[in-house]
């Protein structure tokens, strides 16, 4: 499975931890078995959960920080699970560019939400982006 299909997966995984409010690192390895996903990139799918489950305070602050009069809670839960994976990539995965994160995450928001979050997304992650640069 590339990373391309991966992220995707951990999209669906960040989705399903805020719709049962229960976030949790086994979710990566249950997931997996459950849907029997071969050739899964399973390092940095556990990688990228773990992270936002660790960090979800600080991934919601940057989300909060760079929604301008935005609740997270009126955030569609498709569109906060791809913000969280990709803020996550982006604070503490080095291995992957910035900007491949952000297209990433387009891309995603392009396939599983409505016509018009692609730009949410990507306006909210070059905004964290270019905040973390500074």
């Amino acid at each position: 499975m590339k990373r391309k299909e991966t992220r995707e997966e951990a999209v669906k995984i960040a989705y399903c931890m805020d719709m049962n409010k229960d976030f949790n690192g086994d979710y990566p390895a249950e997931h997996i078995e459950y849907f029997q996903l071969k050739d899964m990139d399973a390092e940095y799918l556990n990688k990228t959960i773990c992270d936002l489950v660790e960090h979800l305070d600080i991934i919601d602050e940057y989300i909060r920080q760079n929604t301008k009069d935005w609740k997270i809670s009126r955030i569609a839960k498709v569109d906060l699970a791809i913000l969280r994976v990709a803020i996550s990539e982006i604070l503490y995965n080095n291995t992957i560019p910035k900007g491949v994160s952000i297209n990433e995450a387009v891309e995603i928001s392009k396939k599983y939400s409505n016509e018009d979050s692609h730009k949410f997304i990507n306006g909210i992650l070059g905004t964290v982006a270019r905040s973390i640069e500074k």
